[in-house]
């Protein structure tokens, strides 16, 4: 999902209903979800990418201020 930005990843659940998880799973650390949503239209909207970038970039933010563990 290079929409939210690069590594994020979305997977796509079909039940009865639509659902998307974007996450990101390039540390070693974690697996990071950055949003899970139902979908409601065809068109994922801009308020989830938005919220998915805000929150990769509140993530980006908290890991460079975190030492490193060696």
């Amino acid at each position: 999902m290079t929409t939210v930005g690069p590594s994020v990843t979305e997977i796509r659940i079909k039940t009865q209903l639509e659902h998307r998880v974007f996450y990101i799973a390039k540390f070693d650390e974690a697996v990071y979800v950055l949003h899970a949503f139902e979908k409601r239209t065809r068109r994922t909207t801009n308020p989830d990418i938005d919220l998915a970038k805000k929150r990769l970039k509140d993530l980006m933010q908290l890991r460079a201020k975190k030492p490193e563990k060696r």
